[in-house]
């Protein structure tokens, strides 16, 4: 139990390692920067409705891809490169490695997620409660950034491009069904119970409540949901790593 201070630092420094590697990857460019950045665009332009409306969608959806787009990437490299069995003989658990991928992930997409946030202070658009609303963005990206390590986990795979592609086939459907583009408040009782399934959900319903008042759930629903994710998505991440390390170094 006293390690357990000494490999979170060390998840911390494998961190520090990771950003300094694959924050430049094209990869992680295009599906953390670029991608975001155009869907954005093609919501907002041409949507004759206030700013005010559009930003509950666009916050969710910067923050839902930023956060997970390093972490696929990371093992699959690692194990091509063959530095994950170099990081396994050093004093480290299998779940320092995964918590230092998580913490690198969660940086990436918290920094990112931050800029809308600051343009609509800069615009004298202010959320009801900015403190609880970044709050709310700390925890959601630490969910997204679980939720895309855990995406890395299966299959075995040593192709960063496979990993990504299979990732963007769940995070896409996460998407379209979170409320993003239409609020769960207007999505009939079967969308409701689908949109129920995914984090992104309870992030875009928490932050239209913070700008809009306007919100399906309770907000102290929507926090307890995302951290529920979060915990199920770390566990699960590290679970099923553990599961197939054999498998990924054979």
């Amino acid at each position: 139990m006293s390690q357990f201070p000494e490999q979170f630092r060390r998840s911390f420094v494998i961190a520090k390692k990771n950003i300094k590697i694959y924050y430049s990857k094209g990869p992680v460019i295009i599906f953390g920067l670029v991608f975001p950045l155009f869907l954005a665009l093609a919501y907002v332009i041409g949507r004759n409705i206030p700013l005010k409306e559009v930003l509950p969608g666009l916050i969710g959806m910067t923050t839902f891809f930023t956060a997970t787009s390093v972490g696929p990437s990371i093992v699959p490299w690692e194990t091509r490169s063959k530095t994950l069995e170099r990081l396994l003989c050093c004093p480290v658990a299998l779940w320092t490695i995964i918590v230092g991928d998580m913490l690198s992930s969660f940086i990436f997409g918290l920094v990112i997620s931050v800029i809308p946030l600051a343009l609509t202070l800069a615009l004298a658009i202010e959320p009801l409660n900015f403190i609880i609303l970044l709050f709310g963005l700390i925890i959601a990206n630490m969910c997204f950034a679980a939720l895309s390590v855990l995406l890395s986990a299966y299959p075995p795979t040593d192709i960063p491009a496979t990993s990504m592609m299979l990732s963007s086939l769940v995070k896409f459907p996460l998407v379209f069904i979170s409320g993003v583009f239409i609020p769960v408040e207007q999505l009939p009782p079967w969308g409701t119970t689908i949109a129920s399934i995914s984090p992104l959900t309870y992030f875009t319903d928490m932050v239209r409540q913070l700008f809009l008042s306007k919100g399906f759930y309770p907000l102290a629903l929507d926090f307890l949901s995302i951290i529920a994710f979060t915990v199920a998505f770390a566990s699960a991440a590290i679970k099923l790593h553990e599961k197939t390390l054999a498998k990924r170094l054979s």
